[in-house]
C-alpha cells in the first residue's frame, strides 16, 4: 500500500464489479490499522481500484473509523467526502454514522458540526431513508452542543411525526437539548410528560437548573430523584454539586461529599475536581486542599481548578507555587490554568509577576481571551496604575467589553481619579447603557470630589433610563438551611431578629473603637448620622448578625454576598471577628475574605 499516492480527497468512486462483491474481502481485515489519514486515504485508494469502494460493508467500516471517539476531525472530513460520493445512500446505519460523529466533535465549532448534521439528515429524508431513535438522538446531541435551538424544534417535529420523541433514549436528549438552548419551559413539559422514572432525564433537568443559575430547582429535583430511589452517575452529582457552590450551601456540599463516597464516585476525577470547586466556593479551601492532596491521579482540570481557588481566597503565592509544581509534574496549563494565576496575580498585588505570566502564555500557544484581559486590567488597575490599563484596554487585539471598562471604572473610584473616571464611563455608556451599577459608581466618584451638577446629571440620567441600582443580597446556611438577607428590607421572617441582633453588636463594637464609615455614602443631603443609619443594615449584617443569634459560639460563619462588600461591612466584619471570637468567610462579587482575630485575609486590598 505504500505505493498508493495520498490524496485530500477520496478518490472517485468506480462502479462495483458486481453487486455480490465478496463482504469478506482482505482490504476490509486492513481498515482496523489504518491509524492515519494517509494510510486511510492509501487503503481507499486501493479499494477504489479493486471495486470494493461502493460495498456497503466497506464504506461501514470505513464511515465508522473515520468517526469513533477521539477521532481527529479531518478524519470526519474525510468521511463525509466518501458519503457524499455514494449516489444514493440508503442505509441508515451511514446516516446514524455521521450524525454521530458531529455530535461527538465539535471541530471546528460546535455550530459547523450542528449544520453539517441538519445537511445529513436533510439527504437522510430526501433519499426516503427512515431516521430511527439513534437518528434523532445524535442529531439532537449536535443541536444541543451548538445551542441551535430552531433546528433542534425541528428535529423534534420531525421525531414526533414519525412516533420517536416518546422513546426512552429520544425523550431525555430532547429534554437536555432545551435546557442547552435555554428554553427551560419546553424542558420542563417534555420532563412532565414522561411515563417513568429515567435517571438521564433527571441529570438532564438537574444540570439545566445549574447553569441557568436556579441552584434550588436542582436540589429539589435531586431530592426527589432519591426519593424515587433512582441512583445518582457521576453527571448528577457533579450538577448538584454545582448546584451547593452557587448557593454556598457548604454542609449539604458536605453531605452530598460523604454520600459519594457511600456509591463510590470518589474516585473519579471529575467528580474529585468538582468537590474541589464546591468546597473553595463555600468557603473552605481547607476541604478543597484535602480533597485535591487525596486524589491518586490529577489531570490538567484538577490542577487548574485548586490554582483558582488559592487565587480567590488570597493565596497568590500559594497559587503560583502550585502552577510551577504542575509544570515540574509534566502537566500543559491552559487558558484556564493561567487564568487562575492572572487572578491570584491580580488579588495579591503581584504586578510584576502577573505581567510575566501573561506574557508567557504565548510560550505555551495559548491566545489571552477577554477574561485574561479583564485580570490584567484589574491587576494594573488595582495597583493604582490607571492610565496604563487605560491604554492597555483601548489597544487591545479585540473590541472590549463592558467588562473591562467597569473593571476600570471601579478602581477609578478606589483611587479617587475622577477625570479618568468620566473617560471610563463615557465608554462603557457607547456600549451598555442599562447598568444601573456603572452610574452609582460614578456618581460616588463625582459625590466624593465634591462634583455636584455632575452627579445631579448622572442621577437624572438613571432616572431617564429607568436604571436602578441592583439590591445587595447576602445568604448564610444554617442546619442545612439557606438563609436570604436583603439590604434594608423585611422579607426574611427573621429579619427584625436579625436587626435587633446588629444594634447590639454595633453597640458593642462601638466600645473598642468601631465607627461607621461613611466615606462611601453620597448624598448632599444627609448628615452623618443618616449616613450612617443607611449603612447600618447591609445584607451582610443582617447575614451575620442571624449567624451570631442561630448558631454555637465559636462556630465559622460563611456568607455569601451578590456585590462588593463595602468597606463598612469589612470594617465590622473584622471587629466581629475579634470582640464575638468568630471566623467569618464572606464571599463577595469578587473574591473570598476571610476574617479573623480583627484581620482579613486581603490585607484590605479588595
Amino acid at each position: 500500500m505504500s505505493s498508493a499516492p495520498l490524496t485530500s480527497t477520496p478518490p472517485p468512486l468506480l462502479p462495483a464489479k458486481s453487486k455480490s462483491s465478496p463482504p469478506q474481502h482482505p482490504l476490509l481485515s486492513h481498515l482496523p490499522h489504518c491509524t492515519s489519514l494517509r494510510s486511510l486515504a492509501q487503503l481507499h485508494a486501493a479499494a477504489v481500484k479493486s471495486g470494493l469502494a461502493a460495498h456497503p460493508a466497506f464504506v461501514t467500516r470505513l464511515l465508522t473509523l473515520c468517526t469513533a471517539p477521539g477521532a481527529h476531525p479531518a478524519h470526519l472530513a474525510y468521511a463525509r467526502q466518501v458519503f457524499d460520493r455514494v449516489p444514493h445512500p440508503s442505509d441508515a446505519v451511514w446516516y446514524n454514522t455521521l450524525l454521530r460523529g458531529y455530535a461527538r466533535s465539535p471541530s471546528p465549532s460546535p455550530a459547523a458540526a450542528a449544520e453539517a448534521a441538519v445537511r445529513v439528515f436533510a439527504r437522510m429524508l430526501e433519499e426516503g431513508v427512515a431516521p430511527d431513535t439513534y437518528t434523532f438522538v445524535s442529531l439532537l446531541k449536535a443541536c444541543a452542543a451548538a445551542r441551535a435551538g430552531e433546528e433542534g424544534r425541528q428535529a423534534h417535529a420531525v421525531a414526533a411525526k414519525v412516533d420517536a420523541a416518546g422513546h426512552e433514549y429520544v425523550r431525555p436528549t430532547l429534554i437536555n437539548m432545551y435546557a442547552e438552548c435555554g428554553d427551560a419551559r419546553a424542558a420542563r413539559v417534555m420532563f412532565d410528560r414522561m411515563d417513568g422514572d429515567c435517571v438521564v432525564s433527571y441529570n438532564a433537568m438537574i444540570t439545566a437548573a445549574v447553569r441557568s443559575s436556579r441552584p434550588r430547582e436542582a436540589l429539589v429535583l435531586f431530592r426527589e430523584m432519591q426519593a424515587k430511589g433512582l441512583k445518582p452517575t457521576s453527571v448528577t452529582v457533579i450538577s448538584v454539586l454545582s448546584a451547593c457552590a452557587l448557593l454556598g450551601a457548604l454542609e449539604l456540599g458536605r453531605w452530598i461529599h460523604d454520600y459519594v463516597r457511600k456509591i463510590g464516585l470518589d474516585s473519579l476525577v471529575k467528580v474529585s475536581t468538582t468537590l474541589i470547586d464546591m468546597y473553595a466556593k463555600c468557603g473552605s479551601l481547607e476541604d478543597a486542599i484535602a480533597v485535591f492532596q487525596g486524589m491518586e491521579s490529577r489531570d490538567r482540570q484538577a490542577w487548574s481548578v485548586m490554582i483558582v481557588a488559592y487565587a480567590n481566597h488570597g493565596y497568590g503565592r500559594e497559587a503560583i507555587s502550585l502552577f510551577e509544581e504542575m509544570k515540574k509534574q509534566g502537566i500543559k496549563p491552559d487558558d484556564i490554568t493561567f487564568l487562575g494565576v492572572l487572578y491570584a496575580c491580580s488579588h495579591s498585588g503581584l504586578v510584576s509577576e502577573g505581567l510575566q505570566y501573561f506574557d508567557d502564555m504565548k510560550d505555551h500557544g495559548i491566545i489571552p481571551g477577554i477574561k485574561h484581559y479583564g485580570c490584567v486590567t484589574d491587576l494594573l488597575a488595582r495597583s493604582g496604575k490607571l492610565e496604563r490599563a487605560y491604554k492597555f484596554i483601548d489597544e487591545l487585539p479585540i473590541k472590549p467589553t463592558p467588562i473591562l471598562w467597569r473593571t476600570l471604572l471601579s478602581a477609578c473610584g478606589g483611587h479617587g481619579d475622577v477625570d479618568l473616571g468620566k473617560r471610563v464611563f463615557e465608554r462603557i455608556l457607547e456600549l451598555d447603557d442599562s447598568h444601573g451599577g456603572d452610574y452609582v459608581i460614578f456618581s460616588n466618584l463625582c459625590a466624593n470630589t465634591g462634583k455636584w451638577e455632575e452627579v445631579n446629571r448622572v442621577r437624572k440620567m438613571m432616572n431617564e433610563k429607568g436604571v436602578v441600582k441592583v439590591p445587595g443580597c447576602s445568604s448564610i446556611e444554617i442546619d442545612n438551611t439557606v438563609h436570604e438577607f436583603f439590604a434594608g428590607d423585611g422579607r426574611h421572617p427573621k429579619s427584625q431578629e436579625s436587626r435587633k441582633m446588629v444594634d447590639e453588636v454595633i453597640d458593642q463594637l462601638k466600645l473598642v473603637g468601631y465607627v461607621p464609615d461613611t466615606s462611601h455614602v453620597f448624598h448632599v443631603e444627609m448628615g452623618e448620622e443618616e449616613k450612617a443609619t443607611s449603612l447600618r443594615y447591609h445584607s451582610e449584617k443582617l447575614a451575620i448578625a442571624f449567624g451570631l443569634l442561630n448558631t454555637a459560639p465559636g462556630a465559622t460563619l460563611r456568607v455569601v454576598k451578590n456585590l462588593r462588600v463595602c468597606p463598612d461591612c469589612h470594617s465590622m466584619a473584622k471587629l466581629v471577628s475579634m470582640v464575638f471570637n468568630r471566623r467569618i468567610i464572606l464571599r463577595d462579587l469578587n473574591r473570598f475574605h476571610h476574617f479573623e482575630d480583627g484581620v482579613c485575609s486581603c490585607g484590605d486590598y479588595w
